[in-house]
């Protein structure tokens, strides 16, 4: 149980955070982010899948030896097409702009070379790139159901087709994680100054004599920073809410929310009281600390695919270890820096 002056401590650490122009806007972004969600997602959804926010149909040419194969597969992947009778005569309709791009089909022997033409550096080239991938691969998925039964063996199956939409892929792999991870790391960072900004300033000694021991001090600052994250999650999540996205299992995000912010914390508490520089302790904290998040694809699953099964309620028995598994790390690597801490000579400071 925490005393008054770790308490103490925490708040005015807390309290301290409104003159720090630096994390004001970090947070104004991330409750405009949360907030606004439903009107950014769609803006941002056209950087994720280009071809969801589509206007218009886009029509391609289609030219060549197997322009049927072609028009089938278009017709599947709801492209329209124009036919020509040379690839010139297709090339000349998209130079007038009556096309959008040109997909050319010769058959080679047992196989179909497709030559793929679309306008260079603007939006609609890019939504053309997707609709012809679109297009390709239709053509692919025919082309293997047609000619597997002249085949000697079993060709490996393709998975089954699946319509998602790209607004729900983004909002719950991409949005939501970076909502709840960001406030963890930010603590962290925070972490490194507070501590090194006693030590530079020679504050820390004067907290000493109050008196108050460094684990005291540890606990009040790693109290008021762990304690940010969590709150800033229950936060997005009622934001994300009231924009009509629906959160599942905000009891253990926010528990996974907390075991990474309490990791991270304890991580910017050794670093700053280790080397004792902000400049020096913040740089380090930033390369590990992201050393660390990209090393957790070796977990069954990562921390990021473990929010986002959580909020849409397709845990698994892995997610749930996942959470526990954190979540006793957390604790124990707490634990194991109290000692650490207690073991520090005040007088180097």
């Amino acid at each position: 149980m925490f005393d008054d002056v770790r308490i103490a401590i925490a708040r005015r650490d807390i309290a301290s955070l409104s003159r720090e122009k630096t994390i004001v806007l970090a947070l104004a972004i991330q409750v405009f982010i949360a907030a606004f969600s439903s009107f950014l997602v769609v803006g941002l959804t056209s950087l994720y899948d280009p071809g969801s926010v589509e206007s218009g149909e886009l029509t391609f040419g289609v030219s060549g030896d197997t322009r049927d194969e072609l028009d089938e597969a278009a017709r599947e992947a709801g492209v329209e097409i124009e036919q020509y009778p040379t690839q010139a005569a297709a090339m000349d309709a998209f130079q007038r702009g009556e096309v959008v791009g040109v997909l050319a089909a010769d058959a080679s022997g047992e196989r179909i070379a497709v030559t793929a033409t679309v306008p260079d550096g603007s939006i609609q080239s890019t939504l053309a790139v997707v609709k012809a991938r679109d297009v390709l691969e239709a053509l692919e998925r025919n082309e293997r159901t047609a000619r597997a039964a002249y085949l000697e063996t079993d060709p490996v199956p393709l998975p089954p087709e699946a319509d998602a939409s790209s607004y729900f892929g983004f909002t719950y792999t991409v949005l939501v994680p970076l909502l709840l991870f960001l406030p963890p790391f930010i603590s962290g960072s925070v972490t490194v100054d507070v501590l090194t900004e006693e030590i530079e300033r020679g504050t820390l000694e004067l907290l000493r004599v109050a008196p108050v021991s460094l684990t005291d001090i540890f606990d009040g600052k790693a109290l008021g920073m762990a304690i940010l994250a969590p709150l800033q999650a229950l936060l997005w999540i009622a934001l994300l809410a009231v924009n009509g996205i629906a959160i599942e299992n905000a009891l253990p995000l926010v528990v996974l929310v907390s075991a990474v912010a309490l990791l991270v914390v304890v991580l910017g508490a050794v670093l700053g009281l280790t080397l004792g520089q902000r400049r020096q302790a913040q740089l380090l904290y930033s390369i590990i600390a992201l050393g660390l998040f990209g090393a957790a694809a070796l977990l069954p699953e990562h921390p990021a695919t473990v929010a986002a099964k959580l909020a849409v309620g397709s845990q698994t028995t892995a997610t749930t270890a996942t959470v526990l598994g954190l979540s006793v790390l957390a604790v124990v690597s707490y634990a194991a820096t109290r000692r650490y801490v207690g073991s520090i000579d005040p007088e180097r400071y």
